[in-house]
């Protein structure tokens, strides 16, 4: 049985992130979540594969659970859920401590770099980002 390798991901909050009601705006938790997305990717997958792939996120469905304020120590980390041919799921919690400050799904499409067009990752690639469980 395989599961998916947490990848954490240190998140700033910048002024420029607060909204006029005082916490951070929305749209920030999406630049948030592709910031954490693409370094997971970085961070796992072979090297050489890095930089023949793009991703372009699809889909982002958000539950807030607590505002976030700037000061904020947040962290969020990302769990590769499944890939299916071109096609990738994610899902990300960023929080603030033990406090989850927000859930989010994605799904994300492997480009290939010089095609600009979908392309399926070898099952060698996918396979870096699942241990094994004994």
């Amino acid at each position: 049985m395989t599961t998916a390798i947490p990848h954490d991901f240190r998140i700033g909050v910048d002024a420029a992130d607060i909204d006029f009601m005082g916490h951070v705006n929305n749209a920030s938790y999406l630049k948030w979540v592709q910031d954490a997305v693409l370094d997971h990717w970085r961070a796992i997958a072979p090297t050489e594969v890095v930089g023949q792939h793009l991703w372009v996120a699809l889909k982002h469905e958000i539950t807030y659970r607590k505002p976030t304020f700037l000061g904020d120590d947040v962290i969020a980390t990302v769990l590769l859920e499944k890939v299916q041919g071109a096609r990738a799921f994610y899902e990300t919690v960023i929080r603030r401590g033990e406090e989850v400050l927000a859930e989010v799904k994605s799904s994300w499409c492997c480009l290939d770099a010089a095609t600009m067009k979908p392309a399926r990752l070898a099952r060698d690639v996918i396979d870096h980002f699942f241990g094994s469980e004994s």
